[in-house]
């Protein structure tokens, strides 16, 4: 049976629940309306984590091998209706439908693959006195915060280890992005036992009435740092566990030897996927001064073929920033740059979406606002420089450490310079590189703990030291 993309409701203990009190988010081509979504309530809240405590007694008690083969049935799924998800996704989230689809598809890898990972239990000492175990037991009731920009990738990288990992999920989706995951979660329903995987959808009220609901044992919550600090201090009232993944501002660092040719189609699209709006995409670009004039006038000439439009359209690369919010904050950084030299663009011309054109902001100062705040919006500064220990220090002169990338031929001199970066993922002539079994999180500001891999299962657990000794 085909999914309906039209109807929408919360997901709560298996059932499809309505709401008095509805509300839509835009189709950010068009501002034209999206279809209403519930606005949950602290009674919906309540219901399903009561629906969760109870499901957590038997599903923590499931074996991993029942956990998996229910989660390649949940991968099957999402995999069975890719066209209909990647449809919703650019229709709520505004990005082009070639990056919607290798999004749905990176989620159903993320499903398949994360529960391969098995988690160890290590024998730390085996005598005939005694023996002493570390293993890791499920948290209990997990809250999945997920973000607007990769709703359907971020919203399945957080069930599937929350449950792998023998806990219970209720997913909280972005007011502006709700569609994709109520679905994610409409698609658990017909796979897990109830109140195992549930969604609510809901206005900014929700989240601290989840990061503050004592019966939630852990908060994973993936979003802006200003956000990320009021949820750490909204879970230490009832000292909840918490996985932070923040924001970035990610420099790229081009070395005077690279084949510039080779490299402009890659920091192109690396700057300026979707939209800018991607956390680990580059956000600032360090090139060495004697390439720098033809590293921009070929930069300048590859983003001016990328095409901007409605991400239904063929050939679309940049679609409309998302939301109003993100719009008039990218316009107020443009008027910001006006005094700076710039090498492409930035036009934002009246439309009916949220389009802006990307624009290239030639050598700004290092202070300039351009280069020390996250545009999450097609604005890219390029910068030059000439010292290897001065680059080092202005890539790292930032509150944020999520991603950086070092790009040269002398794999020497770039691990040397990689080795000095202070950032969670540190990428070698390639940048945004992430897989299922690898960690992913940040340093500094971006956050808190890591998402994925082994660290980001065993995040999902409590470690337990077992002593076993035998009777007298």
């Amino acid at each position: 049976m085909s999914l309906d993309i039209t109807a929408f409701h919360n997901v709560i203990n298996n059932e499809l629940i309505s709401s008095s009190h509805t509300r839509h988010s835009l189709n950010p081509a068009n501002r034209q309306p999206n279809p209403e979504v519930p606005v949950s309530t602290k009674e919906d809240l309540d219901q399903a984590v009561d629906a969760a405590r109870q499901a957590f007694r038997k599903w923590s008690k499931t074996s991993f091998d029942e956990r998996r083969t229910i989660l390649s049935a949940f991968a099957d799924k999402i995999e069975a209706n890719k066209e209909a998800l990647a449809q919703l996704l650019t229709q709520e989230q505004g990005k082009a439908l070639s990056q919607s689809a290798v999004e749905v598809g990176m989620a159903v890898q993320w499903a398949r693959v994360l529960p391969t990972i098995e988690i160890p239990e290590t024998v730390i000492e085996d005598t005939e006195e005694q023996q002493i175990i570390q293993r890791y037991t499920p948290v209990g009731v997990c809250g999945a915060i997920v973000p607007w920009d990769f709703p359907v990738l971020l919203a399945v990288g957080k069930i599937v280890p929350a449950v792998y990992t023998g806990n219970t999920v209720i997913i909280k989706p972005s007011p502006f992005t709700p569609y994709c995951v109520l679905k994610l979660a409409e698609l658990a329903a017909q796979c897990f036992a109830p109140g195992v995987v549930q969604a609510l959808s809901g206005d900014d009220e929700l989240g601290p009435m989840i990061t503050e609901h004592p019966g939630i044992d852990k908060i994973s919550f993936t979003g802006s740092i200003r956000t990320g600090k009021l949820v750490m201090k909204s879970c230490a009232k009832n000292l909840k566990r918490v996985t932070l993944e923040l924001g970035g501002n990610d420099p790229a660092i081009i070395c005077d030897d690279v084949n510039i040719d080779a490299v402009i189609p890659k920091i192109g699209f690396l700057s300026f996927l979707c939209s800018s709006q991607i956390c680990m995409v580059i956000k600032r670009l360090y090139v060495h001064e004697k390439i720098y004039d033809e590293f921009r006038e070929k930069l300048v000439a590859f983003v001016q073929s990328l095409k901007v439009g409605d991400g239904t359209q063929p050939d679309v690369f940049i679609g409309p920033v998302q939301n109003s919010m993100q719009y008039d904050k990218a316009k107020d950084l443009f008027k910001s740059t006006e005094r700076l030299k710039t090498a492409l663009g930035g036009n934002i011309d009246e439309s009916a979406g949220y389009f802006i054109h990307p624009a290239i902001i030639d050598n700004p100062p290092e202070s300039s606002r351009v280069v020390q705040e996250e545009p999450f919006a097609p604005i890219l500064p390029m910068l030059k420089w000439s010292d290897e220990e001065d680059v080092i220090t202005r890539a790292n002169a930032t509150e944020t450490g999520l991603g950086s990338s070092v790009w040269s031929k002398d794999m020497t001199r770039a691990r040397r310079i990689a080795n000095q970066l202070d950032s969670g993922s540190v990428w070698i002539n390639s940048h945004f590189d992430v897989a299922p079994k690898v960690p992913f999180g940040g340093h500094k500001a971006s956050g808190i703990g890591t998402e994925w891999g082994l660290n980001g299962l065993t995040a999902y657990c409590n470690s337990q030291s077992l002593w076993v000794k035998p009777s007298s």
